[in-house]
């Protein structure tokens, strides 16, 4: 592989930033950088970590400072709908954590039937593109108030009407006495690209990482499944588990009649799962989790 580094944007801090190293880690990466320092080295591949504030992500990876970067899904829709870049950077794939809602809500006393009692109204977020689109989807006439940071505060200050903002338990919303009242996008982690091609030892060094984020994603809700069942039941239950790939059937030492199977379920394996696989007559079944699986 080339000396060439592949530089990777991330948040700096927040929940977002956490969800990022956790992948990372993961992915068998350990990353070599002094505390409070915006800049680190990864030691088992070279990958090179700037840490940034979320809304200068995609700038970054669409102006080639970075090659890839992860940014909240709301925070990239939002730059692309305002056209601040001429080539902006490429959705790659979602990520599965750092999930919100970029929810309306208004006073706790409105009666909300629909998006209609909008009309006229103005709105404050610190999204207003997104607000925008969202708005005009519902054909409503209503105005965008842009605000950063505290949106919460608006209606107390009639600043606005009612606000959009990013919301994960609602507890900020009923502390300033708000209801959401409209789920207007809903966001998640996600993997950019910067659009121009890279060059051949950065390409090896990015698809050597997508490897081992898709085998990481996959084995996420991945479950490795043992049981013992009847031979006659191999059907009934290869047909029943969720997600499987075929199963392993395995003989059973001294018992012709029944086998071992042995299963990957990429779904989630609950208790009626096991129930069901239980009359279906399967036993000693084992459920095991996996920490990490490539095709």
């Amino acid at each position: 592989m080339s000396e060439e580094r592949l530089r990777i944007a991330i948040q700096k801090s927040g929940r977002l930033s956490e969800g990022s190293f956790d992948l990372l880690k993961s992915c068998g990466l350990t990353i070599s950088r002094d505390k409070d320092k915006l800049y680190g080295r990864v030691r088992e591949m070279p990958i090179d970590i700037l840490l940034l504030r979320d809304d200068d992500i995609p700038e970054f990876v669409a102006d080639d400072a970075c090659d890839i970067g992860i940014v909240g899904q709301n925070v990239f829709e939002e730059e692309r709908l305002e056209g601040a870049q001429d080539k902006p950077a490429q959705e790659v794939m979602t990520l599965g954590f750092a999930r919100c809602q970029l929810m309306l809500a208004a006073p706790k006393d409105w009666t909300f039937d629909s998006p209609t009692m909008l009309e006229g109204k103005r709105i404050a977020t610190s999204y207003p593109a997104l607000t925008r689109a969202w708005l005009e989807k519902e054909g409503v006439n209503a105005r965008a108030v842009t605000m950063k940071g505290s949106v919460e505060v608006a209606p107390r200050l009639k600043i606005a009407d009612t606000v959009c903002d990013i919301v994960s338990t609602g507890a900020t919303l009923d502390a300033n006495g708000l209801k959401p009242v409209a789920n207007v996008f809903s966001s998640e982690a996600l993997l950019i690209r910067n659009a121009n091609a890279f060059t051949q030892g950065k390409q090896e060094i990015y698809d050597a990482l997508l490897k081992r984020i898709n085998g990481v994603l996959t084995s996420r809700d991945a479950k490795y499944v043992m049981m013992n069942a009847p031979r006659s039941a191999i059907e009934a239950i290869t047909e029943f588990l969720p997600g499987a790939d075929a199963p392993t059937i395995l003989e059973l030492a001294g018992s012709p009649d029944k086998v071992a199977i042995h299963a990957v379920c990429r779904e989630s394996v609950f208790w009626n799962t096991l129930e069901e696989l239980k009359k279906l007559g399967a036993s000693a079944i084992l459920v095991l989790p996996i920490e990490k699986m490539m095709a």
